[in-house]
């Protein structure tokens, strides 16, 4: 999931609970004009850190502790990845999405869509 500085939503993308959210990073990121790119350590992989700058943003992504090259981030920023832990605890407030009582994909995914919605008219 992609928020902005506020905490709200700006793109979603639900994925199977054996796959890591590192393989839609790439395509959530995709047309996306910002100065910073805060996550976490999961995303510390080269290729998506090259796409970030090549798109004219700073990577703020503290490199994994078992890198060959240690590369620098801004800790500051970092600070500001708690907006998206904050997001995920307005979702769960709607019961329908912590429980999962959706059993398909889509019908979950539209309900967090909706919840999104309800989130940014607050």
């Amino acid at each position: 999931m992609v928020v902005d500085g506020l905490g709200n939503p700006l793109r979603l993308c639900l994925t199977g609970g054996q796959a890591h959210d590192m393989t839609q990073a790439a395509d959530l990121l995709a047309g996306l004009e910002t100065a910073y790119v805060i996550a976490d350590r999961g995303y510390a992989a080269q290729a998506l850190v090259d796409q970030i700058v090549d798109s004219g943003a700073e990577a703020v992504i503290p490199p994994h502790p078992r890198a060959k090259t240690q590369r620098d981030y801004d800790r500051w920023w970092y600070r500001e990845r708690h907006l998206v832990e904050c997001f995920i605890n307005k979702v769960k407030h709607f019961r329908r999405v912590f429980s999962r009582f959706d059993k398909l994909a889509h019908r979950y995914a539209g309900f967090l869509y909706l919840v999104s919605t309800i989130i940014w008219l607050r």
